[in-house]
C-alpha cells in the first residue's frame, strides 16, 4: 500500500490544507458574486436522480486523472493496521452469497471512524489496540477502487455516510415528493433557484463552479448569507441531494459539461480537524 501512504502524506501537507480550508471556509464571502449567476446546465435534465443522474451522453467521460484531481482535496477516513494498510472485513459476495469479498470502510466523518474503533475495542480489544484512524484522499481511494474493479480478490471500498446527513437527504427527498426510501449512499447537497431554476454557483478564478456539500448544514450556512445578499431570490431556492456513488459513476461514464463544473466541499468538521493537527 505504498501509494496509500504517499497520498496520506500529500493530504497532510499543511500548505495545501491551509489553501483548501481558506477556500471552503470563505464560500459565504464569495456569495456577493453569485447574484445573477444561477446557472443551469443545458444538458442536465431537471429532477434526474440515480444512475442517469447527470445525463445520458457517454462519448468522452472524464479521465482517471481528471477525476482524481476533483477528488484529491476531499479528506476521508479509514481504519489502518500498523503497516498502513486498510483494515478489511470479509463479507458474503457473488450469487446467493456463495463467495466472499474483502471490504474496507471509508468514513466521511472522523468521529464515525473513531466510534467504529471504540466498538471494536469492546469486541476485539487486541485488534483495536493495533489499528488507528487515518486520513486519506478520496482521490486515492477512487484510484484504488478503479484498479480493483475487475479483480474479485482485491479490496473493495464501502463508503460510510454520516447518519444525520442520510436523514437530511431523506427529508429533502420527501419534501420534493419522492419516497425517502429511494435514497441510498453518501449524500451530496446542492441548491437550485432563480428565474431559470439554475444551480447555485460560486466564482473560482475565472470559472463558475457548482459546489456540492457533504453537510447539509454547511450548505444552509451558504444559503443564509445568500438570503442576506439576495432576499428576492432566496424564496425560489430549493435544496437537492444526490448520492456520491452515483456522481462517481457519472464522472467515469458520462460526457456532460455539468460534471466539469462540480466541486466537492468537505464537511467543516473535517477541515477544522486537519487544520488543527
Amino acid at each position: 500500500m505504498e501509494a496509500w501512504g504517499r497520498y496520506q502524506e500529500e493530504l497532510l501537507l499543511r500548505s495545501q490544507l491551509e489553501n483548501m480550508i481558506k477556500s471552503f471556509f470563505h464560500l459565504s464571502l464569495l456569495l456577493g458574486v453569485i447574484s445573477g449567476n444561477l446557472l443551469m446546465s443545458p444538458t442536465m435534465p431537471p429532477g434526474t436522480v440515480g444512475a442517469s443522474l447527470l445525463g445520458t451522453q457517454a462519448a468522452e467521460a472524464l479521465t482517471l486523472e481528471e477525476i482524481q484531481a476533483k477528488l484529491r482535496p476531499v479528506p476521508v477516513f479509514t481504519i489502518t493496521d500498523p503497516s498502513g494498510s486498510p483494515l478489511v472485513a470479509t463479507v458474503p459476495a457473488g450469487e446467493n452469497g456463495s463467495g466472499t469479498a474483502a471490504v474496507a470502510g471509508i468514513f466521511i466523518s472522523r468521529q464515525d471512524a473513531l466510534r467504529f474503533v471504540e466498538n471494536l475495542r469492546n469486541n476485539n480489544p487486541e485488534l483495536a489496540n493495533s489499528v488507528e484512524v487515518t486520513a486519506v484522499s478520496l482521490g486515492e481511494v477512487y484510484q484504488m477502487s478503479q484498479q480493483s474493479r475487475n479483480r474479485a480478490d482485491d479490496i473493495q471500498f464501502a463508503y460510510v455516510p454520516v447518519q444525520q446527513e442520510v436523514e437530511s437527504a431523506r427529508a429533502v427527498m420527501q419534501q420534493s415528493g419522492r419516497s425517502p426510501n429511494e435514497f441510498n449512499g453518501v449524500p451530496l447537497f446542492m441548491a437550485k433557484g432563480g428565474p431559470d431554476n439554475g444551480y447555485l454557483t460560486i466564482q473560482r478564478g475565472n470559472d463558475q463552479v457548482i459546489p456540492m456539500f457533504f453537510s447539509k448544514q454547511d450548505l444552509e450556512g451558504m444559503l443564509s448569507q445568500f438570503r442576506e445578499e439576495q432576499p428576492d431570490l432566496i424564496s425560489s431556492v430549493t435544496v437537492q441531494v444526490v448520492p456520491l456513488e452515483a456522481l462517481l459513476e457519472a464522472f467515469r461514464t458520462d460526457d456532460n459539461q455539468f460534471l466539469d463544473r462540480i466541486i466537492l466541499v468537505p464537511p467543516r468538521e473535517t477541515l477544522e480537524f486537519l487544520r488543527n493537527n
